[in-house]
């Protein structure tokens, strides 16, 4: 098996490339957009360079989850910037505001200094969450394949462990209240994806200055010096079977590309549509796939700075109100609003959650002509978003010089995520054979990769196409490459 080709080039499907191409493999990846990257992707407006979806990341520190990854795909060397480890996240839950501090010890302490009644149940969580961490790449080994996803921390309940582990429900609420890094439901989160992910952040937390964009480029640059291919605008309409395995792709002009094997870094539905006419995907597999539920979208309103007006904050800000249900949030009406600033550019991104049933009526429409109701609607949302943060930032509204917006539709549209999902299927520890997804398709040299498989954010995807490049070159010569 040598000649790959691999359908998207967001990040999973660009680290799977990396990973062949390094073992000697000929790589190909396709991309249909006019731009690499997927929810990493960077967009001129004006003077700004707005992002997608990439916002900061966790654990990028040496002996921390991201780290072994990123240096082994070469990205450590990057502009990241530190938040601020007294607070990289400060939680707002109406007038009273909540530290989270880089370290599991001190996270934990300076909680305590507002909950001191809750102090042993802080350290109590907080080494469940380390002790999750340092776990983490246990997902390797081949002992734990069979175990990982019925037996893990898959099949356990999020909200059952908080609620568990910590008495008092305003600290539930606070310790909540980055919500935004994930969909919190009540009844469906599994504790695997609560833990690994926190846990990465309090580990420590880093922005990118220049925008998310660089890390798709990078490894783009890498692939292609390693006699790897990426290539734009190449939309694949159907992966071409015979004898039980795939050949190649055809692309939708018509071209055909032959492949050894094929890994699919799209939606797994829209890979499912590719395999619409293979022999070897029976009905029963469209069907659980096809019925397999997203997590919710998000809002985005991207606010441009007048000339000379300084607002960053090394940190990012959640702002609730009294009332929001952070485990069954009611997006009609704004109630949870992320706060995210750039640190090399006069840019402002406030993010609230919204359901793609808000936008579907306007889904049969081109951009730019969805009419004067869905520009009201969208104003309405910046206005309800601004009142959200007004009393923490109270001198933002009259600093604005642009706003852009985007919805589910919009992300929809630029990375072709399933009703505009923010982090791909939802993950239900009541079932996680059937909500996490292993890279295997019924067809044994067809992959899936990316954030609908088992854990979302740079970090899920990162494991994930290790997971995935496994299938073609074994488990045992990545990790050693690694060095985990």
């Amino acid at each position: 098996m040598n000649k790959v080709v691999i359908i998207g080039a967001g990040l999973g499907g660009l680290e799977c490339g990396y990973i062949l191409a390094k073992s000697g493999m000929e790589v190909t990846v396709l991309e249909q957009d006019a731009v690499i990257g997927g929810c990493l992707q960077s967009f001129p407006r004006g003077k700004a360079l707005l992002d997608t979806g990439f916002h900061y990341v966790g654990g990028l520190r040496e002996g921390e989850a991201l780290y072994p990854l990123f240096r082994y795909f070469n990205l450590l060397n990057l502009p990241w910037q530190a938040l601020d480890e007294d607070c990289f996240d400060e939680v707002i839950i109406g007038d009273k505001s909540y530290a989270f501090a880089v370290g599991h010890e001190r996270f934990a302490e300076t909680l305590a200094e507002q909950f001191p009644h809750q102090r042993e149940a802080l350290h109590t969580y907080t080494r469940f969450l380390k002790d999750v961490g340092e776990h983490i790449y246990e997902a390797f080994l081949p002992r734990e394949a069979t175990m990982f996803y019925s037996q893990s921390l898959f099949a356990r309940s999020a909200y059952d462990f908080l609620n568990a582990t910590i008495s008092d429900p305003l600290l539930r609420k606070v310790l909540s209240g980055t919500s935004l890094k994930m969909e919190l439901k009540s009844d469906s989160l599994p504790l695997y994806v609560f833990s690994q992910i926190n846990n990465s952040f309090i580990q420590s937390a880093w922005r990118l200055r220049g925008g998310g964009q660089q890390i798709a480029d990078h490894l783009a640059a890498d692939i292609r010096k390693m006699g790897g291919t990426v290539r734009t605008l190449a939309s694949v309409e159907a992966i071409i079977e015979r004898d039980g395995r795939a050949v190649g792709v055809r692309l939708q002009d018509g071209g055909i590309m032959e492949a050894d094997a094929v890994i699919a870094d799209v939606h797994p539905q829209e890979a499912v549509r590719m395999m619409a006419q293979c022999q070897s995907v029976r009905n029963i597999y469209k069907r659980r796939i096809n019925t397999l539920e997203d997590t919710v979208g998000m809002f985005t309103a991207n606010i441009v700075l007048k000339d000379g007006v300084q607002m960053y904050e090394n940190r990012n800000i959640y702002v609730h109100s009294d009332d929001a249900d952070l485990w069954s949030i009611d997006t009609s009406h704004t109630q949870s609003v992320m706060v995210s600033f750039y640190p090399d550019q006069p840019v402002v991104d406030l993010l609230t959650p919204m359901r793609w049933s808000e936008v579907a009526q306007w889904a049969d429409k081109k951009a730019g002509g969805r009419g004067d109701e869905y520009v009201a609607f969208k104003n309405e949302r910046v206005e309800q978003c601004l009142q959200m943060v007004e009393k923490r930032l109270p001198y933002l509204k009259d600093a604005i010089e642009r706003v852009y917006t985007s919805t589910p539709l919009t992300y929809k549209r630029y990375t072709r995520t399933s009703d505009g999902s923010a982090y791909g299927i939802r993950k239900d520890w009541r079932s996680p054979l059937t909500t996490v997804l292993t890279p295997k398709t019924p067809i044994p040299n067809v992959l899936l990769t990316g954030q609908n498989l088992n854990l979302h954010g740079l970090l899920g995807v990162s494991m994930t196409s290790v997971m995935t490049a496994a299938e073609l070159i074994g488990m045992e010569n990545i990790v050693k490459d690694i060095n985990i």
